[in-house]
């Protein structure tokens, strides 16, 4: 009984021990000094450093946090880094998380303020070649992730026109159907029907 008691409290991750306030801010302090192209870019390094490195979390729960960041309003990144924070280790472990994931790009861009002008950047050639190889890298850390929450979402192929068809819309600038708001509701809306008429169906059978 005891030892099922630990396994709970180990699932939780909010008395892992390995997962204190300090190695949760270096880790996201690390996964936001190397983050290029936003925070898309940033999931794979996520998952990497807290499912497989640490094993903070288990893989399904770091999607179903991904998912409820990716709904909320805000930065993707510092809302993942919240999410995390907040199922290890509380409220204070959402505030570190997010501390560590927001210092590096502040930092850089104070640095870059202070020393370099726009004018500096682009006409050095050392830097503008770093940049132009760091995008395809970008390109894959964006896509890694994209697959991953497909394959999450249990995408079929007659499902995956869904998501296809949306990006389509919103890629064409056709005015109210173009806003990516709209989708949102509207995949919130199908959920919750997906959700409610099953059960409505089946209170009505037992009636």
């Amino acid at each position: 009984m005891s030892g099922n008691m630990q396994d709970n409290k180990k699932s939780t991750g909010k008395t892992n021990p390995s997962a204190s306030l300090s190695r949760l801010f270096l880790s996201f302090f690390k996964i936001g000094a190397f983050t290029f192209g936003g925070g898309w870019a940033m999931i794979s390094i996520i998952e990497r450093e807290i499912v497989d490195k640490y094993h903070w979390i288990e893989k399904d729960e770091f999607l179903d946090l991904l998912a409820i960041a990716q709904s909320l309003p805000g930065i993707l990144a510092v809302n993942i880094a919240t999410s995390v924070g907040d199922k290890l280790r509380g409220t204070k472990g959402s505030i570190v998380a997010s501390l560590g994931t927001i210092l590096p790009s502040f930092l850089i861009i104070l640095a870059i303020a202070i020393f370099l002008t726009p004018d500096m950047i682009k006409s050095n050639r050392v830097i503008s070649s770093i940049f132009m190889g760091i995008r395809p890298a970008v390109v894959a850390l964006i896509i890694a992730p994209v697959i991953t929450s497909a394959k999450a979402a249990k995408l079929t192929w007659k499902t995956v026109w869904i998501p296809l068809l949306v990006a389509l819309l919103i890629s064409i600038d056709a005015g109210f159907i173009s806003n990516p708001i709209l989708y949102i509701v509207l995949g919130g809306v199908g959920g919750w029907l997906l959700w409610w008429l099953p059960r409505r169906a089946a209170s009505r059978k037992e009636k």
